[in-house]
C-alpha cells in the first residue's frame, strides 16, 4: 500500500504504519525461514512478534477501512430505495455501529488497563466508573520478545523499577483500545457525513468493479 497523490497527512501517516506493519511481517518472516533452513538457527521471538504485528495490521486496518469505505457491503436492497429512505437507513445502520464500538472499546480498555497499572472500568456494559482497587499487572511481559533499550523508562513507570526481561504485555496489548477509539472515531465520522448528505451509506466497497474500471481506463478501453 502506496500513499496516494493528495492524501492528507494523517492518511500517509496510517497507510505508511500499515505498510511498514506489513512489510515488516514479510521481511521478518523470511528472515525466519532463512535462520532455520539455510543457518539451522532460530528467531526465538519472531513468530510472537509477527503474530502481534499482524494483529496491529488488522486493528488498525479495520478503522481505516471504514473512513476510507473499503469494507464490503451489500447494498443491493439500498439501491432500490428512494434517497430519504437510504439516508435513513444509513443513520440506522451508523448508530448501530457506534453503540457496538463503545461496547468495543470498553471491552478493550477493560482487558488493557490493568497491565498498564490502571482501573478497568466498573458496569457490564454501560461504564458507570472507575475500580477502586485493582491489582496492577505492569509486571508481565511477553514470552520471548526482549525489550528495546529505548524502552527501558518503562521499567521504573510499570515494574517499580525492576528490570524487564521481556517486553511487557501492555505495549503490543496497547492497540487494543487505540484501535477501537479509532474505529468508534471514524462512525462518527460517517455518521456527520450521512447527515451532511456526503455519503448515503456507511460502507459498500466497490472494490473488484473500481479495479476492472482502472485497468480498462488505462488500455484505453473505456466505453467500448
Amino acid at each position: 500500500m502506496h500513499p496516494k497523490p493528495g492524501a492528507s497527512f494523517v492518511d500517509r501517516i496510517e497507510e505508511t504504519l500499515i505498510a511498514f506493519l506489513l512489510g515488516a511481517m514479510t521481511l521478518l518472516t523470511f528472515a525466519n525461514v532463512v535462520a532455520r533452513y539455510v543457518f539451522n538457527s532460530n528467531i526465538l521471538w519472531a513468530l510472537e512478534l509477527t503474530v502481534f504485528m499482524f494483529a496491529w495490521l488488522v486493528l488498525l486496518g479495520a478503522s481505516y477501512a471504514v473512513k476510507k469505505g473499503a469494507h464490503l457491503g451489500v447494498d443491493a436492497v439500498v439501491n432500490m430505495l428512494p434517497k430519504g429512505a437510504r439516508k435513513a437507513l444509513a443513520l440506522f445502520a451508523v448508530l448501530i455501529c457506534i453503540i457496538y464500538s463503545l461496547l468495543l472499546l470498553k471491552g478493550a480498555w477493560d482487558y488493557w488497563a490493568n497491565f498498564a497499572n490502571l482501573p478497568q472500568t466498573e458496569g457490564r456494559w454501560i461504564p458507570t466508573g472507575f475500580q477502586d482497587k485493582f491489582r496492577g499487572q505492569g509486571w508481565f511481559e511477553t514470552n520471548d520478545i526482549p525489550l528495546p533499550a529505548v524502552l527501558n523508562w518503562m521499567e521504573a513507570v510499570f515494574n517499580d523499577g525492576d528490570e524487564y526481561e521481556k517486553l511487557p504485555r501492555l505495549v503490543p496489548y496497547m492497540v487494543l483500545p487505540l484501535s477501537m477509539a479509532l474505529l468508534l472515531f471514524r462512525f462518527i465520522q460517517a455518521a456527520f457525513a450521512i447527515r451532511s448528505g456526503k455519503i448515503d451509506r456507511i460502507i459498500a466497497s466497490h472494490e473488484v468493479e473500481d479495479e476492472i474500471a482502472e485497468i480498462q481506463e488505462l488500455r484505453g478501453e473505456t466505453g467500448k
